[in-house]
């Protein structure tokens, strides 16, 4: 199994965690605010990935300092906008904006390389699009602040995964996905002084919800993350997240009760599709690659 899969199976991973985040959300809003929410979710996941990852942490430089920041601001603003958006859509507006993350990775890549996708990237992102649109959407589309915030989530999100992947080509993943939780944490604690009255969890549910939040989608999530981008591309890692509504309407039906209908189905099949045609870009390169060996010097 070569590096890439594997990372890409550990994306598939970190998108069951961050499936279960809309659950544990859920359950920390009925209680607590929701800069709150964000800043001990990261900060319990910046002591305890440093607890267990401290030795990397030792060889930090000042770079990987900022470019931690730089992360961590984008980690803040996802988490942000994406709360604040929720609250002012519908649900089903929402999934479809903040999933446009897969069509934003690929846009931003070739802005970056100048250079257009290949036709089995372009072909999975516009098939992943609409299964996304089968999945998620209900009702008629309005656009609205909502909506808005809800597209500059997705966007934030490009270019948080963007980034990551051009970072840990240099600097330590582990390092750099300890420190962005500890500045996302810090962002989102400042704002709650400002703008909350910032208080601890005191019911089991909401202790469940952030340390869900902050130990499995946070501490585990962004640090695999942030390893698994280091073997994989950036397009790839934006069309594998596309698997997030699909692991969010599994656990909403085991722990929320809700209805999963045929409709959605086709939606996750569409959605699943897509990614597996994108991953021919990985076999037609490996085809050409062969190809070119074998010819006559």
């Amino acid at each position: 199994m070569s590096y890439r899969t594997r990372a890409n199976m550990m994306m598939i991973g970190v998108n069951v965690f961050w499936g279960m985040s809309y659950v544990f959300m859920k359950m920390g809003l009925n209680s607590l605010g929701s800069f709150t929410i964000i800043a001990l979710r990261c900060l319990i996941a910046f002591f305890i990935a440093g607890l267990f990852f401290h030795k990397p942490l030792r060889q930090i430089t000042r770079q990987t300092i900022g470019s931690s920041a730089i992360l961590g601001f984008l980690l803040f603003s996802v988490f942000s906008f994406v709360t604040f958006g929720v609250s002012r859509t519908s649900a089903s507006n929402a999934g479809f904006l903040v999933s446009l993350t897969v069509i934003f990775v690929p846009l931003l890549n070739c802005f970056l390389v100048k250079k257009l996708p290949s036709w089995p990237i372009g072909l999975g992102v516009i098939t992943t699009l609409t299964g996304i649109g089968v999945l998620t959407l209900k009702h008629s589309f309005h656009m609205n602040a909502g909506d808005l915030l809800c597209i500059g989530t997705a966007l934030c999100y490009a270019i948080h995964i963007t980034l990551t992947g051009t970072f840990t080509k240099n600097e330590n993943p582990i390092a750099l996905g300890i420190l962005q939780l500890g500045f996302a944490g810090l962002f989102a604690l400042t704002c709650s002084f400002l703008f909350e009255h910032p208080s601890i969890p005191t019911t089991l549910s909401s202790w469940i919800a952030i340390l869900g939040l902050g130990v499995l989608c946070s501490a585990i999530g962004f640090i695999c993350q942030a390893i698994a981008q280091r073997y994989t591309t950036p397009t790839h890692t934006g069309l594998i997240f596309a698997t997030e509504p699909i692991f969010a309407a599994l656990f909403a039906v085991l722990f929320l009760h809700e209805l999963f209908t045929f409709k959605e189905l086709i939606g996750s099949v569409i959605v699943v599709a897509g990614i597996l045609i994108a991953q021919l870009d990985n076999f037609l390169l490996k085809k050409r690659v062969h190809y070119q060996e074998t010819l006559p010097k």
